[in-house]
C-alpha cells in the first residue's frame, strides 16, 4: 500500500511543529490557526496509514497460520476484518484526491425537486435517504436543518448538514441535477416516468473565513417549526428564515428548539451561500473572457438512475456506471465520488502529486 510518501509527510509535520515553538507564533491568530489545522490533518493521515499498515500485517500473519492449521471461526474473522481494512483503504484513496480550499469542511446540502409534482418530490426524498445512508455508513453525522414536506408524498425541499472531516470534499461532486427513470408508483397506468431533482452542496463556513454582511441587508422572519409528518417540533415561533435582500438569497433553519440557535445556524448557511455566489460570479467573469457557454440547468444532469426498462446508474461526467441501482440508493456512492475526484482536471491531490486518472 503506497498511497503517499509517509516520510515526506512526517518531515512536513516536523517543520510545522517547529513553527509552533517560535516566539511570535501565537501573535497572528489566523496564521497559527491555519498551521494547527495542517498539523491536525497530517497527523490524522499518518496515524490512519500506520494503523492500516499494522492491520494488514496482522491479517497476513493470521492467514499464514490458517494455511498451517485451518480454523473456521478464525477464517470468518479474517474475512470480516479484511472487508473493514479494504473500506479504510478505499477511504484513504479518496482522501488523497482532496485539494479544494474547503474540502476539509462540513457540507451543507439542499435538495429541490424539479417540475412534476409528486413524482419529483418523491425522487427528492429518495435522494435524501441515499445521502443519509451514505453518510451513516462512512461515519458522518447528519443534521437536518430545514424540511418541507410534499403534499402527497416526498419533500418540497430539504436542507441538511453532513458533519465530519472532509465531508465537503466527498460531497462537492454531487452538486447538480439528478435524473430518475422508473415505472411510477403514483401512475395507475403503470407508465414510465422521468423525474429530476437538484442537489446543492456548499461548504460550511468556519470562523476563520471572513464574509461581511450588512445587517441592514437582512430580513429575518420567524415561524413555527414543523417536522416530517406535519408534526410541530414545538409550539413557539422558533424557526428562522433569513433573506439577503441585495441577492434575494433565502435560507431557513428549524432544527434547533431555540430561535437564537436557529438564527446562528441560518447565518452560517447564508454565509456559505454568499461565498458560493461570490465565487460563481468570479468564475463567470473568467468564462465570459474565454467565451465559454454555460450549461442549461435542467438539460445538464450529472447522473442518471434508471430502474426501468433496465437497471443502471451512470455518471455523465465520468461515464462511470454500475448495474446495481438499489445498492447505490442504499448509499453505495464512494466509487462514484472517487472516480469524479480522479477525473476532475482541476483537482490535484492533497500532497501536490496530481489526481489519479481513472
Amino acid at each position: 500500500m503506497n498511497l503517499f510518501d509517509i516520510a515526506k509527510l512526517e518531515e512536513e509535520l516536523k517543520k510545522l511543529e517547529n513553527q509552533t515553538a517560535e516566539a511570535d507564533f501565537w501573535t497572528d491568530s489566523k496564521k497559527s490557526s491555519i498551521v494547527l489545522g495542517k498539523i491536525k490533518k497530517i497527523k490524522s493521515k499518518v496515524e490512519t496509514y500506520k494503523k492500516i499498515e499494522k492491520e494488514v500485517e496482522n491479517l497476513k500473519e493470521i492467514s499464514e497460520l490458517l494455511e498451517i492449521e485451518f480454523d473456521e471461526e478464525m477464517a470468518k474473522e479474517v474475512i470480516k476484518n479484511t472487508k473493514g481494512v479494504n473500506k479504510e483503504i478505499e477511504k484513504l484513496e479518496i482522501e488523497t484526491l482532496f485539494s479544494g480550499k474547503y474540502d476539509n469542511n462540513n457540507a451543507i446540502v439542499t435538495i429541490h425537486p424539479g417540475a412534476g409534482g409528486t413524482e419529483s418530490q418523491d425522487w427528492a426524498e429518495m435522494l435524501y435517504r441515499m445521502y443519509t445512508r451514505w453518510a451513516t455508513q462512512n461515519d458522518f453525522i447528519v443534521k437536518e436543518l430545514d424540511y418541507l414536506e410534499g403534499e402527497e408524498a416526498g419533500i418540497k425541499s430539504v436542507t441538511f448538514e453532513i458533519i465530519g472531516e472532509n465531508a465537503y470534499g466527498y460531497m462537492r461532486g454531487e452538486k447538480g441535477v439528478h435524473r430518475l427513470v422508473r415505472i411510477s408508483p403514483f401512475d395507475s397506468g403503470g407508465r414510465r416516468h422521468t423525474s429530476f431533482a437538484s442537489v446543492e452542496v456548499l461548504p460550511e463556513i468556519t470562523d476563520d473565513i471572513q464574509i461581511d454582511i450588512n445587517p441592514d441587508d437582512l430580513r429575518i422572519d420567524t415561524y413555527r417549526a414543523s417536522g416530517a409528518g406535519g408534526q410541530h417540533i414545538n409550539k413557539t415561533s422558533s424557526a428562522v428564515r433569513i433573506t439577503h435582500i441585495p441577492t434575494n438569497t433565502v435560507v431557513a433553519c428549524q432544527s434547533e428548539r431555540s430561535q437564537i440557535q436557529n438564527r446562528e445556524t441560518a447565518m452560517k448557511m447564508l454565509k456559505s451561500k454568499l461565498l458560493d455566489l461570490k465565487e460563481k460570479e468570479q468564475k463567470e467573469k473568467i468564462e465570459d473572457l474565454k467565451g465559454e457557454q454555460k450549461d442549461i440547468a435542467w438539460g445538464s444532469q450529472i447522473r442518471s438512475y434508471v430502474f426501468c426498462p433496465y437497471t443502471m446508474v451512470k455518471d455523465h461526467r465520468t461515464n462511470y456506471e454500475v448495474g446495481n441501482v438499489q445498492a447505490v440508493m442504499d448509499g453505495d456512492l464512494n466509487e462514484f465520488m472517487k472516480v469524479f475526484l480522479g477525473t476532475d482536471s482541476k483537482n490535484t491531490n492533497a500532497f501536490g502529486d496530481g489526481a489519479k486518472k481513472h
